[in-house]
């Protein structure tokens, strides 16, 4: 497989990672992704979380999760909300000690893969994506995505020229007709789904077992010196999610997401229709924290290592999970 970006280097990490310093008493940084909605984005917009937590909570918007993961690295970022598994997994098995601490959403349906309308490949006609361009964001969900649907598929991808590009700048190309197919999520995704088609649904994806699920993640020494940051932090995300569940006020919190992740009321309705946002106690259930997230980045690695994105998985990603800030979240 020809890579014309390769994926930030364990070394660079470890390296970046060792200047990390906490945050300064008053105040924290959070990484998060613009057209992306959430109800967390409620509470951010109305100072919830500042209230809760007795500080400042800056906020930086990024591409992906692989950059969320290098300035958490470099100290630049405290926690990331709604960064995928396989960026976490990279990082992980790369030597960056992160750690997962709550399931921020799950959405087979909002990340895939698109294939060109001017090749008229569907699922039954999948083998003739070989030596064709495909435009993905390594180290991502999008990126495990692609990788296992190929191999259900049986595509030879050795013979693709696969591109590392962020899913804004892979629609763009995909627009233009410079790519044969093109793999990413949220308003790029719908973009890109105007030119081309999906060649398995979410449902489809999650009967061959490739789930898509973002968490909350964080350096695992800053959360430990800031547990109670932490499970405050976690708390305020909960109560929003409830919030938007309970529907309510889901008139106001809609118009306020809409705003804050740069989209219109209609696809931002549209895109968090096809969220589930667990509630805690499914969190701590045994299909998330409780050894479904553990067993499932194992899965993720594996894939990775076999397709040879990083060097080698982990024998456990146990130690890569802590539930404390949640449980601790769960009482308050």
């Amino acid at each position: 497989m020809k890579l014309k970006n390769k994926l930030i280097s364990a070394a660079a990490l470890m390296t970046a990672f060792a200047g990390i310093n906490n945050a300064a008493a008053d105040e924290i940084t959070v990484g998060y992704f613009l057209e992306w909605p959430m109800p967390f984005e409620y509470a951010k917009v109305k100072g919830m979380y500042d209230d809760a937590l007795g500080m400042t909570v800056n906020w930086v918007s990024f591409d992906t999760g692989t950059a969320m993961s290098a300035a958490m690295a470099s100290g630049d970022v405290h926690i990331s909300v709604s960064q995928g598994v396989p960026p976490f997994v990279v990082a992980a098995s790369g030597g960056q000690d992160l750690q997962i601490v709550d399931v921020a959403v799950s959405y087979s349906e909002n990340d895939n893969c698109v294939v060109a309308s001017r090749h008229e490949i569907d699922k039954d006609s999948a083998k003739e994506l070989e030596g064709k361009k495909v435009g993905v964001p390594l180290g991502t969900a999008a990126h495990y995505g692609f990788l296992s649907q190929m191999s259900h598929f049986g595509v030879d991808i050795s013979t693709m020229e696969v591109v590392d590009m962020a899913p804004p700048d892979g629609a763009a190309a995909f627009e233009q007709g410079n790519l044969d197919m093109v793999c990413g999520w949220g308003g790029s995704l719908r973009r890109m789904k105007e030119h081309g088609n999906v060649l398995l649904t979410g449902a489809e994806k999650e009967e061959l077992g490739i789930l898509v699920f973002d968490v909350t993640s964080a350096p695992a020494d800053w959360a430990a010196q800031n547990a109670d940051t932490m499970a405050k932090f976690l708390k305020v995300t909960a109560d929003a999610n409830a919030m938007w569940a309970a529907g309510e006020n889901k008139a106001e919190m809609l118009s306020v997401i809409a705003k804050d992740a740069g989209m219109d009321e209609a696809a931002t309705e549209a895109t968090m229709a096809t969220f589930v946002f667990p509630t805690i106690e499914q969190q701590l259930s045994s299909k998330w924290l409780g050894g479904g997230a553990q067993s499932f980045m194992l899965g993720v690695a594996k894939v990775f290592e076999d397709a040879g994105s990083i060097e080698s998985a982990l024998d456990s990603y146990e130690s890569r999970v802590d539930a404390s800030y949640l449980t601790a979240a769960s009482k308050m």
